[in-house]
């Protein structure tokens, strides 16, 4: 059965601070940044910006995100209906996009980025 309360924020803190360490390794930086960015939005409510280390894959100017864990994570919920402007960390620069979420049938999260020209 799926994980669906909220993550402890201590371990989230921890596991994002190594993927971010990660991609900016000397060794590792160049393969990891190849399936993990960085991306940045403001919150819907909030108005604060945050950033979050993501898998991802990407096609030509179209960005895929799966959500792990989906029920525990808030982040990808600015994202929701019409979605919103994202900004991700792609071959060392800044990408802004348009970013919608959307759940499947069996409870998949999946954020598709159309990246800005």
């Amino acid at each position: 059965m799926p994980y669906t309360g909220p993550l402890p924020k201590r371990a989230v803190t921890r596991v994002n601070a190594c993927a971010s360490a990660l991609r900016s390794s000397p060794r590792w930086g160049r393969l990891v940044r190849k399936h993990l960015t960085i991306v940045t939005y403001t919150g819907r409510r909030s108005g604060r910006v945050f950033s979050t280390p993501v898998a991802y894959r990407r096609a030509d100017d179209v960005v895929t995100i799966g959500v792990q864990m989906p029920d525990a994570k808030k982040w990808w919920r600015n994202f929701l209906d019409e979605g919103g402007p994202i900004s991700l960390d792609l071959d060392g620069a800044d990408r802004t996009g348009h970013a919608v979420a959307r759940r499947d049938e069996a409870g998949r999260v999946t954020v598709t980025v159309r990246l800005d020209g």
